[in-house]
């Protein structure tokens, strides 16, 4: 894979399934528009192949309605924001039924078959290209001034909250389809707080939301499970959560389910999420839930969609030893354990959506040999109904391969590598994965086979402090950033030089985000182990991310602490005066999890040191720019890489 082959990474999106309808949508880089595009796709659930279903060129996440008559997706003209479209499930041409200046969410059905929910942001008058009170669309840089009187004012990759709070909306679709243009729509919530993640219940009546505890009245990084009347009326508070609340459901006899986590006070780092349960709350007080899945070995993705209903079971899917496995959760369970839960499928592989229809399941599953494919799930063996990597594959995958090795305190540490074609000796790259609470995974990952095809051994690793291998795993760098982390990362290391074909006197280190802090980190504290390092996105210094960062306000306490001595001493900027080899600075301008002084800083006292650094920075970007940037952006990213490493290895 070379780094103009990202075009070849075609990737499905969350499938939508009733009857003999199975669509999803896919996206793909395009060098040539700079962007991604993509539109919905129908498979046929007998293995017939699959072709376009809708001619835009940015549709996606499609939503068949309950009755089987309607499908409503979102659909970005050229340069435009996604809308809410409306095509018969027959086919025909779709039919925009919302025009909100910053685009909307995506579309939920009612059980009516009739009214669709969503959120979307809406921005105060005269800000983000909307007239002000003197019918005024002042430029960016001519906007009124921001009063934020918030920790929680901004994130990246969106950009400003509180002066376009995202609220919850409920359109007639029906009877949209009979109207010339898209009518005024009145949101549902007020203003004071962010929502998301709307559902229906049972009845029709309400659809739940999750919002910020007490309806953001103060800062604050709880969340609760609210009901708003669909036809209008003050959210009702229905589940009081022991910390966050994700994706609540309705289940058919009127209770709920929702993915959450529990900590105490701000400490909600590396914790593992859980599946919940509570009744529909019989008076006017909120329902205490109660946990359906163990604390310890039970790490519920909710990125993989909300929690679905079959029979006495749920369906979930679980982070567990670099997989990302579809389970069933009884109903009646109580704190069940992982290996309690019932299997369907993703082992040794990802995955990274699924949908419901009766006793068939559809799922987007990525592997070792495949971004992501459909596959039928059903009581005979799955069906493989897709082959989006076939391109990716016909240039080349480099093999996983598993790698297992002991810390030098007897823990037990788990990975990967990717090795290059030929005999070698190759020379090698150890790359840390960002989060840290988060897991290398079963499935094929550019970054690695880009550097594999031009001969480099790539080293990954889910060392201690990563998601996926219980939550003492993940919470054991609470207090001890570079610790036993680095320990893993180097026991693993030193595992993958044992084999044969390696090159152990031409080693580099490379990672992002907290892997961009821990290449700083060994670079400075084993430096004598690698020729050059590549440090992006990074974390160098606490003190200045707890209030730069978008999340430092809790992040930084929650994993370091609030004592500024012990700041600096986890800081990989107090021991830049140690590092001796070349060292690559890459940032983006925008990015706001890891703002842009965390470069910076570390950049000149590098120089200031006399050390052989550069900065690479990127305009236009946050903290995505690897995953979902440009796609120029990424290649030239790919470029450089393959250019340093080409210099240092």
């Amino acid at each position: 894979m070379r780094p103009v082959d990202i075009e070849a990474l075609t990737v499905p999106g969350t499938p939508a399934l009733r009857g003999d309808l199975l669509l999803t949508a896919v996206s793909r880089p395009d060098l040539k528009k700079n962007g991604y595009r993509g539109g919905l796709r129908r498979i046929d659930p007998d293995g017939g192949g699959e072709g376009p279903w809708t001619h835009g060129t940015q549709d996606s996440a499609p939503a068949i309605s309950p009755d089987g008559r309607w499908v409503a997706f979102l659909r970005a003209e050229e340069g435009g924001k996604p809308q809410v479209h409306v095509i018969s499930a027959a086919g025909g041409d779709a039919k925009r039924i919302t025009g909100l200046p910053l685009g909307v969410g995506v579309p939920v059905w009612a059980p009516d078959s009739r009214r669709i929910a969503f959120v979307a942001r809406v921005p105060e008058p005269g800000r983000y290209g909307t007239e002000n009170a003197d019918g005024e669309t002042p430029e960016p840089d001519e906007e009124a001034p921001r009063h934020i009187t918030k920790f929680f004012y901004r994130v990246d990759d969106i950009g400003f909250l509180g002066d376009r709070p995202q609220r919850l909306f409920v359109v007639d679709a029906v009877a949209a389809l009979d109207e010339a243009a898209p009518a005024e729509l009145t949101p549902l919530t007020d203003d004071r707080a962010d929502v998301e993640h709307p559902s229906w219940t049972v009845d029709g009546e309400f659809v739940l939301i999750a919002a910020p505890r007490d309806w953001a009245a103060e800062d604050t990084v709880r969340s609760d499970v609210y009901a708003v009347p669909a036809e209008g009326g003050e959210p009702r508070l229905v589940v009081r959560t022991p910390g966050v609340a994700a994706k609540p459901v309705s289940t058919p006899d009127g209770s709920i389910l929702f993915y959450g986590t529990e900590f105490p006070g701000l400490d909600e780092v590396a914790r593992n999420t859980g599946l919940w349960h509570a009744p529909w709350p019989a008076g006017d007080e909120p329902s205490t839930p109660r946990r359906l899945t163990d604390v310890e070995t039970v790490d519920c993705d909710n990125a993989a969609g909300a929690p679905v209903v079959v029979g006495d079971e749920v369906l979930v899917v679980v982070r567990t030893r670099g997989a990302a496995e579809l389970r069933a959760v009884p109903l009646d369970a109580d704190l069940a354990e992982l290996k309690s839960l019932r299997y369907l499928a993703g082992e040794f592989a990802a995955v990274k959506s699924f949908a419901v229809d009766g006793e068939r399941i559809a799922a987007v599953i990525g592997t070792p040999e495949s971004s992501g494919d459909v596959v039928l799930l059903s009581e005979s063996e799955p069906r493989v109904l897709t082959d989006y990597s076939k391109a990716l594959r016909d240039i080349g995958i480099q093999p996983l391969e598993e790698l297992d090795a002991i810390a030098p305190d007897g823990y037990p540490v788990h990975g990967w590598i990717v090795r290059p074609e030929g005999e070698g000796p190759h020379p090698v790259v150890l790359m840390i994965h960002g989060g840290p609470f988060a897991p290398y995974e079963w499935k094929v990952f550019d970054e690695a086979q880009v550097l594999a095809v031009a001969g480099y051994a790539v080293v990954l690793g889910n060392p201690r402090g990563s998601a996926g291998y219980g939550e003492s795993h993940g919470r054991s760098i609470v207090g001890g950033f570079g610790t036993v982390d680095a320990s893993d990362l180097l026991t693993l290391l030193d595992e993958a030089l044992e084999l044969s074909n390696l090159d152990s006197d031409r080693v580099g280190v490379m990672g992002g985000s907290y892997g961009g802090f821990m290449t700083s980190w060994l670079a400075a504290h084993h430096g004598g182990r690698f020729r050059a390092a590549w440090s992006e996105r990074s974390v160098n210094a606490w003190d200045s991310f707890t209030g730069s960062s978008d999340i430092g306000w809790f992040f930084a306490g929650g994993y370091v602490g609030d004592d500024l001595e012990e700041q600096r001493k986890r800081s990989p900027l107090t021991y830049a005066g140690k590092i001796d080899i070349p060292f690559m600075v890459v940032h983006s301008e925008q990015d706001w999890r890891c703002p842009l002084e965390q470069a910076q800083r570390m950049y000149v006292a590098l120089r200031q040191n006399g050390v052989a650094a550069e900065f690479l920075l990127f305009p236009g970007e946050g903290h995505e720019l690897t995953r979902s940037g440009q796609p120029r952006h990424r290649v030239q990213r790919f470029d450089a890489v393959l250019e340093w490493w080409g210099r240092h290895l």
